[in-house]
């Protein structure tokens, strides 16, 4: 390398140090460790080992029993998890001044209290996949369901998410969520309450807020928002029902919004694609959204076929 290239490099790294003192957010060089995503990622890909055994496996062990692979996957999964939420406990205001030994304590504390739940998290996996394979006449059996569809990942990464939430596990539950989010494009936040028999169909663009609350035997489609009705409050609105509840037996339709805390789908709903919903519905009510204004604009060969067809753009309830 020449020394002119040398000097440039020099000049950069110069001005480099001279940005990062401005005492900025993006400048700020934290007194611990951040979380790895990588292996938070790989984490929740061996979590899903666990909860599929006879689906997936890690092509890194040769074991001859169900028990011994699973075994050393708890190991792998709790050396790494603890590690990882001692990191992130630094985060929360209850572990802000704790020292070393009390974060470790907790960590391993959570961990634990977090693998316990898998076979709660499973039990409900297994209502999901019966909920897809019944709302959905293009699965063909129920693997297909388990190794294609984006719907089941997403929802079985927010069931794991959602209770490292509860647990009080900051940041570990969004990166696995957000990870769901990037390769299904379905935004589920980890703090969602999600009862048994939930089922996305197609699912891209689902948006889905921290505070909502969704009952058993709720179907989603494509396109749809269940989020807050405003966000002007900022970090005021912290911890406060901003998002919707939808009880059971309700069916949302593609592109549908419905937005608000105090918003409430009552049970056996049925919502229309593009509806836009900001109060609540009784329960047993179909909501559809009347057509639009439709234009019909043909070329100067088909004058007579032009025609306008104006409907009321109102959506309504047909209970």
């Amino acid at each position: 390398m020449s020394e002119s290239m040398n000097q440039r490099i020099n000049a950069l790294a110069d001005s480099l140090m001279e940005d990062y003192g401005r005492g900025r957010t993006i400048d700020e060089i934290k007194r611990f460790e951040y979380p790895d995503k990588d292996i938070v990622i790989d984490i929740l890909e061996k979590i899903k080992i666990v909860i599929y055994p006879g689906y997936y496996r890690n092509r890194n062990y040769r074991t001859y029993t169900v028990r011994n692979n699973i075994s050393i996957l708890l190991e792998d999964i709790i050396y790494n998890l603890i590690k990882q939420t001692a990191i992130v406990l630094r985060y929360s205001p209850v572990y802000e001044n704790a020292d070393s030994d009390a974060i470790a304590q907790a960590a391993e504390r959570i961990t634990f209290a977090f693998l316990e739940t898998i076979p709660r998290i499973r039990e409900y996996i297994e209502t999901d996949i019966q909920a897809t394979y019944d709302g959905d006449p293009a699965a063909y059996n129920k693997d297909e369901i388990i190794c294609t569809y984006p719907g089941l990942y997403a929802i079985f990464t927010s069931r794991i998410a959602h209770e490292l939430f509860k647990l009080g596990v900051p940041l570990i539950p969004r990166i696995m969520t957000e990870h769901a989010h990037s390769i299904t494009g379905i935004d589920i936040h980890p703090g969602t309450t999600i009862g048994k028999y939930f089922f996305i169909d197609h699912g891209t663009g689902i948006v889905i807020g921290e505070t909502t609350v969704i009952g058993d035997n709720v179907k989603i489609y494509q396109g749809v928002t269940l989020g807050a009705l405003s966000t002007r409050g900022g970090q005021k609105l912290k911890n406060a029902k901003r998002h919707p509840t939808i009880c059971d037996n309700v069916t949302i339709y593609s592109g549908a919004s419905i937005l608000g805390g105090e918003t409430v789908i009552g049970k056996n709903v049925v919502v229309g694609g593009n509806a836009f919903i900001t109060s609540s519905i009784p329960e047993g009510a179909r909501v559809s959204v009347k057509s639009q204004e439709l234009l019909y604009n043909y070329d100067e060969s088909h004058p007579a076929e032009r025609k306008e067809i104006e409907q009321d753009s109102s959506w309504y309830y047909n209970i």
